[in-house]
């Protein structure tokens, strides 16, 4: 897990770092052993009360694209700076209306062994179209569980960090 000291730095660093202008309010910064997560939320088109569901999704798709294109030179830049500094790599996302968009994320292998009757689950997964290989179908299993189990996992680490925090206080630190 994470030392919270870290966090705090990285969140620190991006508030000072990003334009001021460029989201609505606190961005959120997910972290793990190899990605940085930056995702923002843009600030709603101005439109009238009378306007359409149809036509209110179209502004907040737009407004996704022209803010993707027109930050793109400056958000590599802060990238570079911070995959420089925190030697993990900067993926960027924003939240318009209700939906998080993503424009990079990063793609990591990772290794598993599974028994046979575990295989057989991916392979049905493959078999049915839903994925197009092992390796999608397991992601797939992975976001399935996580979109299920929110809360537990939102309060695990919670639970994680709070140790953190108690290892870093503890005998032998240097705060």
């Amino acid at each position: 897990m994470e030392n919270s000291k870290a966090a705090e730095q990285l969140r620190g660093w991006f508030s000072g770092r990003l334009p001021a202008d460029w989201f609505d309010g606190e961005v959120q910064i997910v972290l793990d052993r190899e990605e940085i997560t930056v995702i923002g939320r843009l600030r709603p088109p101005a439109l009238g009360d009378d306007v359409s569901e149809v036509e209110r999704a179209a502004a907040l798709e737009g407004g996704v694209l022209r803010f993707r294109e027109e930050t793109r030179e400056r958000r590599m830049e802060i990238a570079v700076e911070a995959e420089r500094r925190f030697r993990r790599k900067v993926s960027w996302g924003v939240v318009a209306g209700e939906e998080t968009v993503m424009f990079t994320t990063l793609s990591v292998p990772v290794m598993t062994r599974l028994r046979q009757s575990e295989r057989r689950v991916l392979d049905t997964l493959v078999a049915a179209g839903v994925a197009r290989s092992r390796s999608d179908a397991l992601a797939w299993c992975v976001r399935l569980v996580g979109d299920h189990t929110d809360t537990w996992l939102a309060d695990l680490r919670d639970a994680l960090q709070h140790v953190d925090r108690v290892r870093a206080a503890g005998p032998g630190s240097n705060s």
